[in-house]
């Protein structure tokens, strides 16, 4: 799934027009009001019409929440009024600058003068500002920013796999951000990831087809996040669908001991007391 934020005047309405641009399922989440659900309200409250339409409110998700839960089923997530680490993020008003939002800014529209009926330029109006708000050019960024993937995401695409009816088992394996190597150790706080992502790519993919042309191997699956993660944080994750679990097992292990050994991703550590490139510690 690709997320995308929009902070700013005429969030919702930019939105909207991107909605209608996107090839493949999308999904809108608004911020909205507080207290739109009263405190005496089940938990959730859905109307489900007979053609399949339904609405749906509670009180029981942040946004956090419908990232994963969105994530294996629609394409795109479009979030107007709110803002995530993970998520790129559009800034819509001039007064507002990359370290008011937790989101990589990946696109801001022009702001600046038009000209009026004198000779004297005017300051934009918010509408004005809103049609600057360049569709194609976002899109464009759009499609180079990193995708929100989950491993219910990546077991569900495992699952529909055209082989799907010859497996027998499915196997997973998910790297996490560790706090601690020993009880004494400096905390880490976050790791930070940077790789060569073209280079990247094309390992990744080869790895998947090495490790599908065994027999019993029907199909392999991984995503390595990259920038900012959080202790306790998922970083990587691998997925086999095998048709036994023996050669489901062998296949995540040995896939995830070729991904670190084989794949340019680097690696920064940030503890309580000090930072260090990976590399760096060793030497």
């Amino acid at each position: 799934m690709q997320p995308v934020s929009f902070v700013g005047t005429g969030a919702s309405d930019t939105v909207d027009r991107l909605a209608t641009d996107l090839e493949g399922s999308v999904a809108i989440l608004e911020r909205g009001p507080v207290d739109t659900v009263r405190p005496s309200d089940p938990v959730a409250r859905y109307t489900l019409n007979p053609d399949g339409q339904w609405l749906g409110g509670g009180r029981d998700r942040d946004l956090d929440d419908f990232l994963e839960t969105l994530a294996p089923e629609v394409d795109y997530l479009l979030i107007a009024g709110d803002s995530r680490l993970r998520v790129p993020t559009v800034l819509l008003d001039e007064n507002q600058s990359a370290h008011d939002v937790p989101g990589d800014v990946i696109y801001t529209p022009e702001f600046g003068t038009e000209s009026g009926s004198g000779s004297e330029p005017t300051t934009q109006s918010p509408s004005n500002q809103r049609s600057q708000v360049d569709l194609e050019t976002l899109m464009d960024r759009l499609e180079e920013a990193e995708p929100y993937v989950t491993l219910p995401e990546l077991v569900e695409r495992a699952k529909r796999s055209p082989q799907a009816e010859l497996s027998g088992a499915l196997a997973t394996f998910t790297g996490r951000v560790r706090a601690r190597d020993e009880p004494g150790d400096d905390r880490t706080t976050h790791l930070a990831f940077e790789k060569y992502e073209t280079v990247a790519a094309q390992r990744l993919s080869a790895i998947e087809t090495e490790l599908e042309e065994r027999d019993g191997v029907l199909e392999v699956l991984t995503h390595h996040r990259t920038g900012v993660i959080a202790d306790g944080e998922d970083i990587v994750y691998v997925v086999v669908l095998g048709g036994h679990r023996t050669e489901a097992f062998r296949a995540v292990e040995d896939g995830i001991n070729r991904l670190k050994d084989e794949v340019p991703i680097f690696k920064k550590e940030t503890t309580t007391e000090k930072e260090f490139w990976l590399h760096e510690r060793s030497q």
